[in-house]
């Protein structure tokens, strides 16, 4: 079995941080989601588990950070290309979410970032693997 990773991530308003996510083409596992949790498929091996902060606090007792003044977490997802990135990040901007520092270029890699809802950061990057290790 292939590993698998679950980031699980406090929000404020759930129905609005899936539905924000829902206009990005992601959808939940309905299986893992009720009225406090919804489990956001991202691949077959990566989900994100947006809890109410309620429901995140019964996992920790340690305050719960406040994602629009610190960052707590910055999630990295690839992307098959750079019009990808640039379709993903659009996409973030357009259905809600946050501007979340500039668009990095450096030939071989290219990247943008956004914030969700919640002010959780989100990295999309692509990487052309082969001019990243020098063979062009």
């Amino acid at each position: 079995m292939a590993q698998m990773i679950f980031v699980n991530l406090p929000v404020k308003d759930l129905e609005t941080t899936v539905g924000f996510f829902g206009k990005l083409g992601l959808t939940t596992n309905p299986a893992f989601t009720d009225d406090k949790t919804a489990c956001l498929v991202i691949s077959d091996t990566i989900f994100a588990m947006l809890m109410t902060e309620p429901r995140f606090k019964e996992f920790t007792d340690k305050d719960v950070a406040d994602a629009s003044k610190a960052t707590e977490v910055i999630l990295a997802l690839s992307a098959d290309s750079r019009e990808k990135v640039d379709e993903l990040a659009d996409a973030a901007l357009a259905s809600g979410g946050f501007p979340a520092g500039e668009t990095q270029d450096l030939g071989f890699m290219y990247g943008r970032s956004f914030q969700d809802p919640d002010h959780h950061i989100w990295e999309v990057v692509w990487m052309d693997e082969a001019a990243a290790q020098g063979q062009s």
